[in-house]
């Protein structure tokens, strides 16, 4: 991945895979492309509503478009743990929803059986890598369809 363009195709080719009840936890230095790769997913998916970060509003549903798959984006920077996230009340849309939580990781596996991991770093020559580690279920099958075009693992 070489820009935040990329970083963002690459969301949309990610989209292509997603089902309801998918969580997918992106984790990275502000700046590597998270909010990025969420605007792709939410192109890839033809969610209604324009994709932002929701730090201060810290969860955001978007509406469902062609596919009929309502994304849920939440950044988890600001919770305080477990018990702030069990606040917000995403188990009820989890299973009809794709998930996507920035910040996630150490928090969020909670919400699903299964998830992606998905690791985005920002180079000092401000190229992107994005790292993959699928959690259980059919992850690596649905990936492999993605992947080798685009070089994502690493």
């Amino acid at each position: 991945m070489r820009t935040a363009e990329d970083t963002h195709e690459f969301g949309t080719r990610l989209a292509e895979v997603l089902r309801a009840g998918d969580l997918v936890i992106l984790t990275g230095p502000l700046g590597a492309g998270k909010t990025a790769l969420t605007q792709g997913i939410g192109e890839g998916l033809d969610v209604s509503g324009r994709i932002t970060s929701p730090t201060f509003i810290i969860a955001r549903s978007h509406r469902p478009g062609r596919r009929r798959l309502p994304l849920i984006h939440v950044d988890a920077y600001r919770l305080g743990g477990l018990d702030e996230l069990d606040d917000l009340d995403l188990d009820t849309d989890v299973e009809r929803s794709v998930t996507v939580v920035e910040w996630g990781a150490g928090l969020a596996e909670r919400l699903g059986e299964t998830h992606l991991e998905v690791t985005l770093r920002r180079n000092s020559d401000d190229s992107r890598e994005i790292g993959l580690i699928a959690r259980g279920g059919d992850w690596n099958e649905r990936l492999k369809e993605i992947v080798e075009p685009v070089g994502a693992l690493c």
